[in-house]
Protein backbone atom coordinates (compact mmCIF):
# COMPACT_ATOMS: atom_id res chain seq x y z
CA UNK A 1 0.00 0.00 0.00
CA UNK A 2 1.12 3.60 -1.23
CA UNK A 3 1.28 6.48 1.32
CA UNK A 4 -2.11 8.15 -0.48
CA UNK A 5 -3.72 4.86 -0.10
CA UNK A 6 -3.03 4.53 3.40
CA UNK A 7 -5.83 7.00 5.47
CA UNK A 8 -3.30 7.19 8.72
CA UNK A 9 -0.83 8.35 6.75
CA UNK A 10 -2.84 10.83 4.64
CA UNK A 11 -4.56 12.06 7.55
CA UNK A 12 -0.86 12.89 9.02
CA UNK A 13 0.40 14.20 5.46
CA UNK A 14 -2.13 16.69 5.40
CA UNK A 15 -1.73 17.70 9.29
CA UNK A 16 1.71 18.54 8.72
CA UNK A 17 1.13 20.95 5.73
CA UNK A 18 -1.57 22.63 7.58
CA UNK A 19 0.81 23.30 10.58
CA UNK A 20 3.24 24.45 8.05
CA UNK A 21 1.03 26.38 6.31
CA UNK A 22 -0.23 27.94 9.63
CA UNK A 23 3.76 28.91 9.93
CA UNK A 24 4.47 30.32 6.31
CA UNK A 25 1.51 32.54 6.66
CA UNK A 26 2.42 34.30 10.26
CA UNK A 27 5.43 34.93 8.44
CA UNK A 28 3.98 36.46 5.66
CA UNK A 29 2.09 38.58 8.17
CA UNK A 30 5.17 39.58 9.53
CA UNK A 31 7.43 40.63 6.89
CA UNK A 32 8.95 43.95 7.54
CA UNK A 33 7.82 45.46 4.20
CA UNK A 34 4.06 44.89 5.23
CA UNK A 35 4.80 46.88 8.82
CA UNK A 36 2.74 50.25 7.69
CA UNK A 37 0.01 48.39 6.17
CA UNK A 38 -3.53 47.95 7.48
CA UNK A 39 -4.14 44.97 9.16
CA UNK A 40 -6.18 43.43 7.44
CA UNK A 41 -4.24 43.26 4.26
CA UNK A 42 -1.02 41.95 6.29
CA UNK A 43 -3.87 39.04 7.27
CA UNK A 44 -4.99 38.99 3.48
CA UNK A 45 -1.64 38.52 2.61
CA UNK A 46 -0.51 35.82 5.21
CA UNK A 47 -4.24 34.30 4.21
CA UNK A 48 -3.46 33.87 0.29
CA UNK A 49 0.19 32.67 1.00
CA UNK A 50 -1.10 30.00 3.33
CA UNK A 51 -3.81 29.13 0.42
CA UNK A 52 -0.50 28.96 -2.05
CA UNK A 53 1.12 26.92 0.12
CA UNK A 54 -1.70 24.21 0.45
CA UNK A 55 -1.98 24.51 -3.25
CA UNK A 56 1.07 23.30 -3.99
CA UNK A 57 0.92 20.10 -1.79
CA UNK A 58 -2.10 19.90 -4.05
CA UNK A 59 0.15 19.90 -7.01
CA UNK A 60 2.80 17.63 -6.08
CA UNK A 61 -0.07 14.99 -4.75
CA UNK A 62 -2.14 15.22 -8.08
CA UNK A 63 -5.27 16.30 -5.76
CA UNK A 64 -7.27 19.40 -5.19
CA UNK A 65 -9.08 18.23 -2.10
CA UNK A 66 -6.20 18.73 0.28
CA UNK A 67 -7.57 22.24 -0.04
CA UNK A 68 -10.88 20.90 1.19
CA UNK A 69 -9.95 20.97 4.94
CA UNK A 70 -8.41 24.78 4.89
CA UNK A 71 -12.44 26.69 4.76
CA UNK A 72 -13.03 25.25 8.09
CA UNK A 73 -9.46 25.25 9.79
CA UNK A 74 -8.73 28.98 8.65
CA UNK A 75 -11.60 30.96 10.45
CA UNK A 76 -10.86 29.42 13.87
CA UNK A 77 -6.66 29.82 13.51
CA UNK A 78 -6.82 32.94 12.16
CA UNK A 79 -9.24 34.86 14.35
CA UNK A 80 -7.66 32.99 17.40
CA UNK A 81 -4.32 34.00 16.72
CA UNK A 82 -5.92 37.94 15.80
CA UNK A 83 -7.66 37.88 19.42
CA UNK A 84 -4.72 36.46 21.24
CA UNK A 85 -2.10 39.42 19.04
CA UNK A 86 -4.66 42.03 19.90
CA UNK A 87 -5.11 40.31 23.87
CA UNK A 88 -8.35 41.08 23.21
CA UNK A 89 -10.81 38.89 25.93
CA UNK A 90 -13.96 40.67 26.08
CA UNK A 91 -17.03 38.69 26.12
CA UNK A 92 -17.60 39.47 23.00
CA UNK A 93 -14.45 38.09 21.13
CA UNK A 94 -15.17 35.24 23.77
CA UNK A 95 -18.59 34.75 22.31
CA UNK A 96 -17.22 35.13 18.70
CA UNK A 97 -14.38 32.15 19.45
CA UNK A 98 -16.74 29.99 20.57
CA UNK A 99 -19.02 30.06 17.74
CA UNK A 100 -16.24 29.69 15.27
CA UNK A 101 -14.56 26.94 17.29
CA UNK A 102 -17.97 24.94 17.33
CA UNK A 103 -18.79 25.59 14.13
CA UNK A 104 -15.01 25.14 12.54
CA UNK A 105 -14.73 21.50 14.74
CA UNK A 106 -18.25 20.32 13.31
CA UNK A 107 -17.48 20.99 9.43
CA UNK A 108 -13.72 19.82 10.28
CA UNK A 109 -14.93 16.63 11.65
CA UNK A 110 -17.56 16.13 9.16
CA UNK A 111 -14.45 16.18 6.47
CA UNK A 112 -12.28 13.97 8.38
CA UNK A 113 -15.20 11.17 8.40
CA UNK A 114 -15.58 11.65 4.99
CA UNK A 115 -12.01 11.58 3.76
CA UNK A 116 -10.73 8.38 2.99
CA UNK A 117 -7.27 8.94 1.40
CA UNK A 118 -4.83 11.48 -0.53
CA UNK A 119 -6.21 9.34 -3.81
CA UNK A 120 -9.58 10.40 -3.45
CA UNK A 121 -10.24 13.69 -4.83
CA UNK A 122 -13.88 15.59 -4.44
CA UNK A 123 -16.12 14.75 -7.56
CA UNK A 124 -16.44 18.40 -8.71
CA UNK A 125 -12.51 18.88 -9.31
CA UNK A 126 -12.01 15.23 -10.78
CA UNK A 127 -15.16 16.61 -13.33
CA UNK A 128 -12.88 19.86 -14.19
CA UNK A 129 -9.67 17.83 -14.48
CA UNK A 130 -11.07 15.60 -17.05
CA UNK A 131 -13.72 17.80 -18.65
CA UNK A 132 -10.92 20.69 -19.60
CA UNK A 133 -7.68 21.62 -21.14
CA UNK A 134 -4.53 20.23 -18.23
CA UNK A 135 -3.72 23.99 -18.48
CA UNK A 136 -6.73 25.59 -18.32
CA UNK A 137 -7.52 22.87 -15.65
CA UNK A 138 -4.89 24.24 -13.38
CA UNK A 139 -6.29 28.15 -13.75
CA UNK A 140 -9.21 27.15 -12.47
CA UNK A 141 -7.72 24.98 -9.86
CA UNK A 142 -5.61 28.14 -8.43
CA UNK A 143 -8.00 30.57 -9.30
CA UNK A 144 -11.43 29.10 -8.98
CA UNK A 145 -11.04 26.19 -6.53
CA UNK A 146 -8.34 27.22 -4.53
CA UNK A 147 -8.08 31.29 -3.96
CA UNK A 148 -11.50 32.04 -4.81
CA UNK A 149 -12.98 30.19 -1.60
CA UNK A 150 -10.31 31.81 0.41
CA UNK A 151 -10.97 35.26 -0.66
CA UNK A 152 -14.87 34.53 0.48
CA UNK A 153 -13.79 33.09 3.66
CA UNK A 154 -11.94 36.09 4.48
CA UNK A 155 -14.55 38.55 3.53
CA UNK A 156 -17.09 36.17 6.10
CA UNK A 157 -14.41 37.00 8.54
CA UNK A 158 -13.60 40.31 8.55
CA UNK A 159 -16.64 41.45 10.91
CA UNK A 160 -14.78 39.16 13.60
CA UNK A 161 -11.49 40.69 12.76
CA UNK A 162 -13.36 44.10 13.55
CA UNK A 163 -15.31 42.90 16.62
CA UNK A 164 -12.17 41.67 18.02
CA UNK A 165 -10.30 45.10 17.19
CA UNK A 166 -13.63 46.42 18.90
CA UNK A 167 -12.58 44.90 22.01
CA UNK A 168 -16.29 45.47 23.02
CA UNK A 169 -18.02 43.55 25.98
CA UNK A 170 -21.47 42.09 24.78
CA UNK A 171 -24.56 42.78 24.76
CA UNK A 172 -28.16 40.91 24.28
CA UNK A 173 -27.49 41.24 20.76
CA UNK A 174 -24.67 39.85 20.71
CA UNK A 175 -25.67 36.91 22.68
CA UNK A 176 -28.66 36.24 20.47
CA UNK A 177 -26.25 36.04 16.86
CA UNK A 178 -24.13 33.82 19.11
CA UNK A 179 -26.92 31.43 19.12
CA UNK A 180 -27.77 31.90 15.96
CA UNK A 181 -23.90 30.91 15.05
CA UNK A 182 -24.40 28.05 17.44
CA UNK A 183 -27.71 26.63 16.30
CA UNK A 184 -26.27 26.91 12.74
CA UNK A 185 -23.35 24.54 14.03
CA UNK A 186 -26.05 22.28 15.52
CA UNK A 187 -28.14 22.36 12.12
CA UNK A 188 -25.38 21.25 10.26
CA UNK A 189 -24.46 18.31 12.77
CA UNK A 190 -27.58 17.16 12.64
CA UNK A 191 -28.31 17.18 9.01
CA UNK A 192 -24.78 15.68 8.81
CA UNK A 193 -25.85 12.72 11.06
CA UNK A 194 -28.88 12.31 9.09
CA UNK A 195 -27.39 11.71 5.51
CA UNK A 196 -24.40 9.65 6.59
CA UNK A 197 -26.90 7.19 7.99
CA UNK A 198 -29.16 7.06 5.13
CA UNK A 199 -26.17 6.71 2.95
CA UNK A 200 -25.23 3.82 4.76
CA UNK A 201 -28.69 2.64 4.92
CA UNK A 202 -30.19 3.21 1.22
CA UNK A 203 -26.68 4.27 -0.83
CA UNK A 204 -28.47 5.45 -4.09
CA UNK A 205 -31.59 6.90 -3.14
CA UNK A 206 -32.73 10.52 -2.28
CA UNK A 207 -32.08 11.25 1.52
CA UNK A 208 -35.73 12.77 2.26
CA UNK A 209 -35.63 11.88 5.96
CA UNK A 210 -35.38 14.56 9.03
CA UNK A 211 -34.38 17.92 8.15
CA UNK A 212 -33.49 16.71 4.33
CA UNK A 213 -37.10 16.26 4.47
CA UNK A 214 -38.27 20.11 4.57
CA UNK A 215 -35.24 21.41 2.88
CA UNK A 216 -33.38 20.07 0.21
CA UNK A 217 -29.74 21.54 1.79
CA UNK A 218 -29.87 21.68 5.29
CA UNK A 219 -26.18 21.69 5.73
CA UNK A 220 -25.82 24.84 3.15
CA UNK A 221 -28.68 26.68 5.40
CA UNK A 222 -26.50 26.06 8.44
CA UNK A 223 -23.47 27.57 6.24
CA UNK A 224 -25.20 30.82 5.02
CA UNK A 225 -26.76 31.16 8.73
CA UNK A 226 -23.09 31.04 10.57
CA UNK A 227 -21.81 33.93 8.82
CA UNK A 228 -24.68 36.16 9.06
CA UNK A 229 -24.51 35.60 13.27
CA UNK A 230 -21.08 36.68 12.91
CA UNK A 231 -21.53 39.64 10.96
CA UNK A 232 -24.92 40.39 13.20
CA UNK A 233 -22.29 39.99 16.76
CA UNK A 234 -20.32 42.49 15.15
CA UNK A 235 -22.54 44.82 14.26
CA UNK A 236 -24.34 44.58 17.56
CA UNK A 237 -20.69 45.83 19.45
CA UNK A 238 -20.50 48.39 16.30
CA UNK A 239 -20.46 51.95 17.67
CA UNK A 240 -21.69 53.45 13.92
CA UNK A 241 -23.66 51.28 12.18
CA UNK A 242 -23.83 53.96 9.46
CA UNK A 243 -20.14 53.58 8.63
CA UNK A 244 -20.37 49.77 8.81
CA UNK A 245 -22.92 48.20 7.44
CA UNK A 246 -21.20 47.42 4.37
CA UNK A 247 -19.35 44.74 5.67
CA UNK A 248 -22.39 42.32 4.98
CA UNK A 249 -20.68 41.99 2.17
CA UNK A 250 -18.70 38.54 2.96
CA UNK A 251 -22.07 37.07 4.65
CA UNK A 252 -23.80 38.13 1.11
CA UNK A 253 -20.73 36.49 -1.20
CA UNK A 254 -20.80 33.52 0.91
CA UNK A 255 -24.90 33.35 0.20
CA UNK A 256 -24.51 33.90 -3.54
CA UNK A 257 -22.05 31.82 -3.74
CA UNK A 258 -24.11 28.71 -2.40
CA UNK A 259 -27.49 29.62 -3.90
CA UNK A 260 -25.80 30.03 -7.64
CA UNK A 261 -22.55 27.56 -7.59
CA UNK A 262 -22.19 25.65 -5.03
CA UNK A 263 -26.16 24.34 -5.10
CA UNK A 264 -26.78 24.29 -8.96
CA UNK A 265 -23.60 22.06 -9.44
CA UNK A 266 -25.21 19.38 -6.51
CA UNK A 267 -28.27 19.50 -8.22
CA UNK A 268 -27.25 19.09 -11.42
CA UNK A 269 -25.21 15.95 -10.54
CA UNK A 270 -28.25 14.54 -8.33
CA UNK A 271 -30.41 15.03 -11.22
CA UNK A 272 -28.65 13.17 -13.37
CA UNK A 273 -27.76 10.19 -10.87
CA UNK A 274 -30.77 9.77 -9.36
CA UNK A 275 -33.97 9.88 -11.42
CA UNK A 276 -36.49 10.28 -8.08
CA UNK A 277 -34.56 13.40 -7.48
CA UNK A 278 -36.71 15.88 -9.56
CA UNK A 279 -39.50 14.78 -7.81
CA UNK A 280 -38.13 15.50 -4.75
CA UNK A 281 -36.57 19.21 -5.78
CA UNK A 282 -40.52 19.56 -6.84
CA UNK A 283 -41.72 18.85 -3.80
CA UNK A 284 -39.36 20.10 -1.29
CA UNK A 285 -37.98 23.46 -1.03
CA UNK A 286 -34.65 24.34 -1.16
CA UNK A 287 -33.90 25.52 2.59
CA UNK A 288 -36.90 25.25 4.21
Amino acid sequence: MSIKESRVASFLIIAIIYIAAFFVGYAAYQLPCMAEWHYLWRLLVADVVATVFVWAFGLVFKNVSVYDPYWSVAPPVMLTAWAVGQQSCSSATILLLLAVWVWGIRLTGNWAYTFKNLNAEDWRYTKYRKSQHPFVFQLINFFGLNMMPTLVVFMVMIPGFKLIEIGADANIFTLLACMLCLGSATLQFIADQQIHRFIREKRGRVCNVGLWKHGRHPNYLGEIMMWWGVYFMFLSVTPDVDQNWWWLIGALLNTCMFCFISIPLMEKRQLQNKAEYAEYKKNTRMFI
